[in-house]
């Protein structure tokens, strides 16, 4: 399976709606939420007017021609808000997707995009249960901030070691 890691062209950024559902982290038996709960105020801010804001970057996996995840950032006050200069990152790879590789791509891209863009580090959140964290923690992000069911995550982006991205 060959898999493009590319911009999101403009055109498509109504389908960040589609992978702002998919980020929605969901326990093994538990049932998914309704798709309605994306309109919900806190989670419109992932989505709403993107590609206005200075910190607005979103990347694309394709596979055969659809795609098949998303990454993108923008500085917001979301869940995994840290200040007005870092950006949070959501990312969602389709299920059926997951467990190749394809969401490593996706966030290793989009790091070195942000740090070729200036940014010295980005956030996220995510649930202590969700799978995806060991993923965070094996590209350097590291926990600043907890409750009981969430971490908020950093990683440092550092242009002198891109490589190590």
């Amino acid at each position: 399976m060959e898999v493009t890691i590319r911009e999101l062209r403009k055109d498509e950024y109504p389908q960040l709606t589609d992978f702002l559902y998919e980020a929605i982290f969901v326990p093994p038996g538990t049932p998914k939420p309704e798709r309605e709960v994306i309109h919900e105020p806190e989670l419109q801010v992932y989505v709403e007017n993107f590609g206005t804001g200075i910190a607005d970057f979103a990347l694309a996996a394709e596979v055969e021609g659809g795609l098949v995840g998303c990454a993108w950032t923008r500085i917001m006050n979301d869940y995994g808000h840290l200040d007005e200069q870092t950006p949070s990152l959501a990312i969602a790879v389709f299920e059926q997707y997951r467990g190749r590789g394809i969401g490593t791509k996706l966030l290793k891209t989009l790091l070195i995009q942000l740090q070729e863009s200036g940014y010295s580090q980005v956030s996220l959140s995510v649930q202590k249960a969700n799978y995806a964290a060991q993923l965070y923690q094996k590209l350097g992000f590291q926990i600043v901030k907890e409750n009981a069911e969430e971490w908020i995550m950093a990683v440092t982006l550092n242009p002198k070691k891109k490589e190590t991205l």
